[in-house]
């Protein structure tokens, strides 16, 4: 922890991690600016990292004047407890129970359906799993509706950025470039309208878009691994 001496706030992240984009994207709904932001080579940990982290050793972690908060979704319930400005959860009791449900949801159910899409080799595979998270993503559709207190409100939670929309936003560049290189449309505005424009809102959210990554950077870097990926195999 000495390592960190002497930093107010310090994230410990990877650019490309969905669970550390979403904790960016938390801190800027909550207006936190002037941390320091330490990119972790994961296949070569930092000291600090494990430290910090000792039973998983994974990112994010926020360090918070010299105190490790760990796992995404926790630090974002943290950010929002911490420091003021717009809130994240509720302050209803079930409202927040049922926040929490929704982006337990998005983690443990609908990115699981979707993730199989990277390792797809064929067209066919592609296809297949597609399909496959298709269900979770109609789930979504619905629960976009629930989340909201009445019809037309723009965000999970209602007409401000939520805890839900921080849980799926942090997928949202990710969700963009593997449509735009597999031709696939997952949030389709024709199947999904709430969900296709829940997604166009969020990204031009002033409070999140200087915190997410560039969908072209993420394009990049899928199309690098899907290519060692077909390397690996000959």
């Amino acid at each position: 922890m000495a390592a960190a001496a002497g930093v107010e706030l310090r994230l410990l992240g990877e650019w490309l991690s969905p669970y550390c984009i979403r904790v960016k994207q938390a801190l800027a709904v909550k207006g936190v600016a002037g941390y320091e932001y330490v990119e972790e080579d994961l296949e070569h940990k930092s000291e600090l990292l494990l430290s910090s982290n000792p039973v998983h050793g994974k990112v994010p972690v926020l360090i918070h004047r010299g105190a490790p908060v760990c796992e995404s979704l926790v630090i974002v319930q943290y950010v929002d407890e911490a420091w003021a400005g717009p809130a994240i959860l509720p302050s209803d009791p079930y409202e927040r129970s049922r926040a929490r449900f929704w982006a337990a949801y998005i983690d443990d159910k609908f990115f699981p359906s979707w993730e199989p899409f990277f390792k797809s080799k064929t067209a066919e595979d592609r296809a297949e799993t597609f399909k496959n998270a298709i269900p979770a993503v109609e789930t979504l559709e619905k629960a976009l509706t629930e989340c909201s207190s009445s019809e037309g409100k723009p965000f999970f939670g209602g007409d401000s950025i939520g805890y839900v929309d921080v849980a799926l936003g942090g997928y949202l560049a990710w969700i963009k470039a593997v449509d735009e290189v597999a031709g696939t449309s997952l949030f389709d505005e024709a199947k999904f309208p709430r969900l296709a424009a829940w997604a166009e809102r969020f990204a031009a959210a002033d409070a999140v878009r200087d915190a997410s990554p560039a969908v072209e950077d993420i394009v990049v870097f899928y199309k690098k691994m899907q290519a060692a990926e077909t390397g690996a195999e000959h």
